[in-house]
């Protein structure tokens, strides 16, 4: 039998019981309906007759036609309310003695068959008046009867609804309750609960299905806990075989993972540090402290045995929407970036160093061709002197430019300032890069407001970088596409904007941008340096008190631009 079933059986038995007391109220109240009635309609008639029998007789000496009438009325009256045994003879005889009263031959008789009238009406009345009380007691009788029978059937309904009120509610009630704590086991991963309804409804079905839930739980648990624990492996695998120092910390900078790299680095022993406080570890670790107090992308520098190794800090912060889970501190290797950095820096001063010299010979050498004392050259021979001597001041220069590039990355900048043309510098970089343009067919589109001031900086250096602005422009620029070169003036600045149509730089990147040996993970295909360009780039406009900046949408393109101080600003040296 299903719950729906039950409850109609529950509530059916309580309308019977209802009905039941119902039916019987009804019965014994329509019994005492029917003794009020009878006491009301018959005795209590009989009784009004006789009384005014009565007052006929007492207020009449001698009867005229009119009380003779009235007499006649009520007797006629009383002999159509006959309701008791006994009455009928009573009413008879007062009849005989009534015609024998009213007959004028009988007037001799008339006071004694006055006085038989009297008699027969007192016993009519006695007789009603004994029904009256008879039935008085069998009303009271079947009172009493019913108030028993009705307080019987009114405490068993009692009982039976106070039964069912107190166990119906818990027949319904202890499963789901028991159901409910399932639910909140399950919830814990506690998928071992089973519940114990043995019925045969709804309630055991769901109890069934819910038992039989639970042990597919646990099931799924065991493989996605093997699943878990095989990803977890691979993760931890991965992490530990990365070249990368890398510590894992949860949100209240607890260690959760930390790969060789690491502990080798930090000289730690990686299987004691898992839920280990980091800052603790931090006091007694001074690589270890740098690692969690120094800011992001700043180089961290140590000794070892192998010798000295350069390290830069990233750290990810993990968070689910706005709920911060932790961070990972991963330190990227970039020894041997500073390495190649050193020899080729070392390579650059001593090339250039080592050029200079025959250069410098080599102009000598034309200028002494282009003295006659030496001897006369014909036109084709002076048209070469002249080449040659165009080319040796090109190579004198670049040598040069080599040279400053040293400095910049020995930290050791030279400036040469002067007074420069804006648009001088502009004309140099572009024709630089004019070659390179032509060869993808891309526009180098120039702009300038109009009454620029002239700015006092180092011109090839300035030039430099936007040399270096428009060289990566080119490179990330489509076919035949179209680079902006602008300049404008603002307040005590010129500002030189170099705008591009490449696939822009995602903003998490554009922060680190101008930081050394960093490049765009995203432009890995088109990676042709060694991420010093735009640092360098920011040395030589910071060593002339400017500020340079990128500005850059994805898809949209980006626009490389710097600023330097007008003349009045700067100073003749730095």
């Amino acid at each position: 039998m299903n719950i729906k079933s039950k409850l109609r059986l529950g509530i059916g038995l309580l309308f019977l019981l209802n009905l039941i007391v119902g039916i019987f109220a009804s019965l014994y109240l329509q019994r005492l309906s029917d003794n009020s009635k009878s006491i009301l309609s018959e005795n209590y008639k009989s009784l009004q007759y006789t009384r005014k029998l009565n007052t006929l007789l007492h207020n009449s000496d001698n009867f005229s036609n009119r009380e003779i009438a009235s007499f006649e009325k009520y007797l006629h009256l009383q002999e159509v309310n006959i309701t008791e045994p006994g009455e009928a003879e009573l009413t008879g005889q007062l009849r005989n003695s009534f015609n024998m009263l009213k007959d004028p031959k009988n007037e001799q008789l008339k006071p004694s068959l006055i006085i038989d009238i009297q008699n027969i009406l007192d016993k009519v009345q006695d007789l009603n008046l004994a029904s009256v009380y008879s039935k008085n007691v069998k009303t009271q009788r079947v009172a009493k009867n019913a108030s028993f029978t009705l307080g019987i059937l009114t405490v068993f309904c009692l009982l039976i609804g106070f039964s069912f009120m107190v166990n119906f509610p818990g027949y319904i009630a202890d499963p789901l309750h028991e159901l409910l704590s399932g639910i909140k086991a399950i919830s814990n991963k506690e998928y071992n609960q089973q519940l114990n309804i043995e019925t045969n409804d709804e309630l055991g079905e769901l109890a069934r299905a819910f038992n039989a839930m639970a042990i597919k739980l646990k099931e799924f648990e065991s493989i996605n806990l093997a699943q878990i624990l095989s990803e977890k492996r691979r993760i931890e695998t991965l992490i530990d075989s990365m070249n990368d120092a890398i510590v894992g910390l949860d949100e209240q900078q607890n260690i959760l993972f930390i790969n060789t790299v690491s502990a080798e680095l930090f000289g730690l022993d990686s299987t004691r540090l898992i839920g280990v406080y980091a800052p603790d570890i931090a006091l007694t670790n001074g690589l270890f402290r740098q690692a969690l107090t120094r800011e992001n992308n700043k180089e961290i520098a140590f000794k070892s045995k192998s010798g000295e190794r350069y390290f830069t800090k990233e750290t990810i912060e993990v968070r689910n929407n706005d709920e911060a889970l932790g961070k990972v501190i991963i330190l990227k290797n970039i020894t041997r970036f500073h390495e190649l950095d050193a020899a080729k820096t070392n390579f650059i001063a001593t090339i250039s160093h080592e050029l200079k010299t025959p250069i410098s010979s080599i102009k000598l050498c034309l200028k002494l061709l282009e003295d006659e004392r030496v001897g006369l050259v014909n036109t084709e021979q002076r048209s070469l002197i002249k080449n040659i001597k165009e080319d040796t001041s090109r190579l004198l220069r670049i040598t040069g430019e080599l040279l400053d590039l040293s400095q910049v990355e020995s930290g050791n900048i030279h400036l040469n300032l002067n007074e420069a043309a804006p648009m001088a510098i502009v004309e140099y970089a572009k024709n630089t890069v004019q070659f390179q343009a032509s060869q993808k067919n891309v526009v180098i589109d120039v702009k300038c407001d109009e009454n620029l001031p002239n700015v006092v900086a180092d011109e090839e250096k300035t030039a430099w970088v936007l040399v270096n602005f428009l060289s990566n422009a080119l490179r990330y620029s489509p076919d035949y596409g179209t680079i902006f070169l602008h300049l404008k003036s603002g307040e005590d600045v010129v500002e030189f904007l170099v705008t591009d149509a490449g696939p822009g730089i995602e903003e998490k990147y554009q922060k680190r941008i101008f930081d050394r040996y960093f490049q765009v993970p995203s432009h890995e295909k088109q990676k042709t340096g060694t991420g010093l360009g735009l640092a360098i780039s920011k040395d030589f406009i910071e060593a002339q008190k400017g500020r340079i900046f990128l500005k850059s949408k994805v898809g949209e393109g980006s626009t490389f631009g710097f600023i330097i101080p007008i003349s009045k600003r700067i100073t003749n040296e730095i």
